[in-house]
């Protein structure tokens, strides 16, 4: 194990395997390094490894035959090639397919499909910007970083397409890429084998190896494990225990990074964090207090975990940034609350899962707060506890290879594809996600397969959520995929392409941006306007999205205040919560008139369905509107959407209701 060995070699290897068992996927090499080094071991050096029938590790021969860190890998890029191309040109069946992990295998899958043709995705891990961004000013940890985020940037340009793990990583940490296209970027949450966790039981040996450095072995424990590198944060966590008396007294704290025998002999990187913790548990006198084993062994980590469960024990990630959290999973799945980074990943489990708090990282009173909320409140405690079993459902490798193999196969396919077209299409259906199409699986199960039937039909989603939000939710449903997205309220329309991706409506985007003053609206809201803003993710570039705690009156008073200033916008406000501000020109029911003229279909041919109040716009704006039997925010009672039809049934059986009742009245007429 070295400071490179991460979470990322974790995910391939569970990815490999599940893949293995996939019918579409037949035939997996993975593609690595060889080196000679002997602390490592000679199997490094090993050619070809096979791991059964259908998967084996080539391990390619480069310039330089020692151990290299990841950082020094970019010097052998031009070897690396010519051995990967030298190999896959005598193989008797070339790959259909590559999937390039981490930024140097980006590099180098740019550069064969330059050579030979074969496409590639792209999965990143962590980024480079995400990691100067961390830090301030010049240090060790961002030596090299300019070099990297420049491959970084080509492995992105080339890609066909990229899988993210999080919405985060999909919306925010990419964009500061200038080859940043989001219509390539697909959220499959990995999976995790986490049932050895839900099962785990305490083991002596463990607990006497964490018990020897506490004065109270029986107190609750604040756990985290992680490698000690300086992204992880682990100094903050013991810099907000050192610094509240409160949480001393509440619990002690447990941290397990990595295995050393002589901090001496470490990396460097490794030896200084390390030392770092040393330092600041001498400096506020935690002795007693906190427990830091110098080894373990991977098989050890589920009765760590067992060992704060059985202690009522609260897990934390400090991380600056988390690309996903496996082991926020991993604690779930052994019963423990969570305290986690809002950098990355953590955002969308905590959201998914309900199983814990999200802090900012930075600061060593929003941690300590956080942890004393959890440990204080028994009630509290429990909800979170029961929030993290649902890990083990939703973060499925089976689901994730599900989705993956599909990908792969439009990827693959892509070449040979025709553009995605619409000139046969007679009609546009266009639903809701939330609460319309999703919300009953049978419902949705019917609605698939009539979807199926359904050769002259072009289906879109209109959705308050994000681009990539919708599709990680509808992939995760196994929804059909939309051939249109209307995002974000209506502010942004992507189109399926060839491949399995979509590009954005620029048309669109240049028509809502028109008298779009977004910087001097949200500087009057948040000075005046007494609203809560969502969490970044939900900011877009035009659209500012608050919480209204169930004001009915707070979008007049907003459209009062904003009108003062000479500001036009949008205001909607739905389910009783939420309240987005678009541009003037932006709605669903202007981005389904946007799409209608697009694809030259009569107001007639078009069926809209929706169940709130952010679906008005587009309920009113076409004659054959659906409101589905389970809707809210008053929807069936409001006059200026009487001709709608009122499906009985509920969410998406109420879609096929309503469009059956569509049909019938144009054949009647």
């Amino acid at each position: 194990m070295t400071a490179d060995t991460g979470g990322h070699i974790r995910y391939l290897l569970d990815l490999v395997r599940a893949s293995d068992a996939h019918p579409a996927i037949d035939r997996i090499e993975i593609l690595t390094r060889a080196f000679v080094d002997p602390e490592h071991g000679e199997c490094y050096d090993q050619w070809i490894e096979t791991i059964d029938d259908h998967t084996r590790i080539v391990r390619l021969r480069s310039a330089d035959q020692a151990y290299l860190a990841k950082e020094q890998l970019w010097t052998q890029h031009d070897s690396l090639v010519e051995a990967a191309v030298a190999h896959i040109s005598a193989l008797d069946r070339w790959p259909d397919v590559i999937h390039a992990h981490y930024a140097d295998a980006g590099a180098l899958a740019a550069e064969i499909e330059a050579r030979l043709g074969i496409p590639y995705v792209f999965t990143a891990h962590s980024l480079g910007h995400v990691k100067r961004a961390a830090f301030d000013g010049p240090c060790r940890e961002v030596d090299g970083l300019e070099r990297r985020i420049a491959i970084e940037d080509r492995a992105i340009a080339g890609a066909s397409a990229i899988i993210a793990s999080s919405r985060d990583e999909a919306e925010l940490q990419y964009a500061l890429y200038d080859a940043y296209d989001p219509g390539r970027i697909r959220i499959i949450a990995p999976g995790s084998d986490v049932h050895d966790f839900a099962e785990a039981k305490t083991d002596p040996a463990i607990d006497a190896s964490i018990g020897r450095f506490l004065a109270d072995p029986s107190k609750p424990t604040i756990l985290a494990i992680a490698r000690p590198v300086s992204k992880k944060n682990l100094a903050g966590l013991v810099e907000a225990y050192g610094r509240s008396p409160a949480l001393q007294e509440a619990a002690n704290l447990v941290i397990v990074a990595g295995t050393r025998e002589d901090l001496r002999t470490l990396e460097p990187e490794v030896r200084d964090n390390l030392a770092e913790l040393l330092i600041l548990i001498d400096r506020y006198d935690l002795y007693g207090k906190v427990a830091y084993p110098k080894t373990h062994r991977p098989c050890d980590i589920p009765a760590v975990y067992a060992h704060a469960r059985t202690r009522r024990g609260v897990f934390v990630n400090p991380a600056l940034n988390e690309p996903f959290g496996l082991t926020l999973l991993e604690a779930s799945a052994s019963g423990l609350p969570v305290v986690a980074t809002d950098s990355g990943g953590p955002n969308d489990i905590v959201e998914t899962c309900g199983n814990g708090l999200l802090v900012d990282p930075r600061s060593p009173d929003a941690i300590s707060d956080a942890l004393l909320a959890i440990l204080g409140n028994a009630a509290r405690y429990e909800q979170y506890v029961a929030g993290g079993r649902t890990a083990m459902r939703v973060y499925d490798w089976t689901a994730h290879v599900a989705i993956y193999a599909d990908l792969l196969a439009e990827v693959a396919a892509a070449p040979m594809a025709q553009s995605v077209g619409h000139r046969d299409a007679d009609h546009l259906l266009v639903s809701d996600i939330d609460g319309t199409l999703l919300g009953c699986s049978d419902a949705l199960s019917a609605f698939r397969q009539w979807h199926g039937d359904e050769r002259a039909l072009v289906f879109a989603v209109a959705t308050g959520r994000s681009f990539h939000s919708a599709m990680a939710v509808l992939a995760q449903h196994h929804a059909p995929l939309p051939a249109i997205v209307i995002s974000s309220v209506g502010s942004e329309i992507y189109h399926r392409q060839p491949g399995g991706v979509y590009a954005r409506d620029t048309a669109w985007d240049a028509k809502v941006a028109a008298g779009w003053d977004r910087e001097s609206i949200a500087r009057v809201i948040a000075e005046e306007g007494g609203l809560t803003p969502q969490s970044p993710l939900e900011q877009r570039r035009a659209k500012l999205s608050y919480m209204i705690q169930g004001d009915p009156d707070a979008g007049r008073r907003l459209r009062t205040l904003l009108d003062s200033r000479g500001l036009s916008c949008t205001i909607i406000q739905s389910h009783g919560r939420y309240l987005d501000v678009l541009p003037f020109a932006a709605s669903k029911g202007t981005a389904v008139e946007h799409v209608r003229q697009a694809l030259g279909l009569a107001a007639g041919q078009v069926v809209v369905a929706g169940d709130s109040g952010n679906d008005i716009e587009m309920l009113r704006s076409v004659p054959n509107a659906i409101i589905v039997g389970n809707h809210s925010d008053g929807l069936a009672e409001r006059k200026d959407l009487s001709r709608c039809y009122v499906a009985r049934s509920s969410y998406a059986n109420g879609i096929l209701e309503g469009v059956a009742h569509f049909r019938k009245t144009a054949q009647r007429a």
